[in-house]
């Protein structure tokens, strides 16, 4: 609830306790979808507690169901509560946390981290995503509002982008804004579903490619002193999935290993 009205928090469970049934036409809920919702958002505070804790400088909750379409009053998008979201808030509500860096590099716009911190001077969210495709926001020119305007960094990319483009956009807009910003915590909500064999998108990326970015967000996150966590999101090609996961760990890991064929 520290992102979540009450009145959604109990609808979801209420939904679940009562057998589920569809919430939209592509989220869905059924009667073990409330522990699991639980433990996705937990997953991802639990990481960020070791990490602020000291535990860990790098972490990665490998929860579902997803969380970064989840609005605050609304589950859409295979989404029920936003998880990076929930976690980023206990970081600035009760970890001693002041500044909060999300980068979002699912190939769908993370409409609901947007719309939880459009209003907020303490959290710089930036997301790369295909354009034109679910859920239709992201757009450029939506840069936050109020206290948060500016500190919202849409960059959509057409179907068909490569790793180059990605890891332009990443390099060259979103962690020179993330260097101005200084954040004391970065958090990346990692979904593979901009992967080439990936059936709900159409770009180009490789396990490779999600290596990269995580290299390049780790290098600048240990200039500002900041440790990462990354949070599931997307991804349903398995096998590209699996293979794109093992790589940005090791990656935020400083593991210089090949992907696995």
């Amino acid at each position: 609830m520290l992102v979540h009205p009450r009145a959604h928090v109990e609808a979801i469970r209420e939904l679940c306790e009562n057998g589920g049934g569809a919430i939209d036409m592509d989220t869905y809920a059924g009667p073990p979808s409330w522990e699991s919702a639980l433990r996705s958002a937990g997953a991802a505070c639990a990481m960020v507690r070791a990490l602020l804790a000291g535990e860990t400088q790098v972490g990665f909750s490998a929860g579902r169901p997803p969380g970064h379409h989840a609005e605050p009053s609304r589950a859409m998008g295979f989404c029920l509560f936003d998880n990076v979201a929930v976690a980023a808030a206990l970081a600035i509500a009760e970890l001693g946390i002041e500044r909060v860096f999300i980068v979002d590099w699912d190939v769908h716009h993370g409409n609901g981290t947007a719309a939880i911190f459009r209003r907020r001077a303490d959290v710089l969210f930036a997301s790369i995503h295909q354009g034109g495709i679910f859920p239709g926001t992201g757009h450029r020119d939506d840069a936050g509002s109020g206290p948060g305007e500016g500190l919202t960094i849409n960059l959509p990319v057409p179907a068909g982008s490569e790793e180059a483009e990605w890891m332009a956009l990443l390099e060259d807009e979103v962690l020179p804004a993330a260097d101005r910003f200084a954040p004391q915590l970065v958090l990346i909500s990692a979904g593979f579903d901009a992967h080439r064999e990936d059936p709900l998108a159409e770009c180009l990326l490789e396990a490779a490619s999600f290596a990269r970015m995580a290299s390049a967000v780790r290098a600048a996150a240990d200039g500002w002193g900041a440790a990462v966590g990354a949070v599931l999101e997307g991804g349903y090609a398995l096998p590209a999935l699996a293979e794109s996961v093992v790589a940005t760990m090791s990656a935020l890991a400083g593991e210089d290993a090949p992907c696995p064929s």
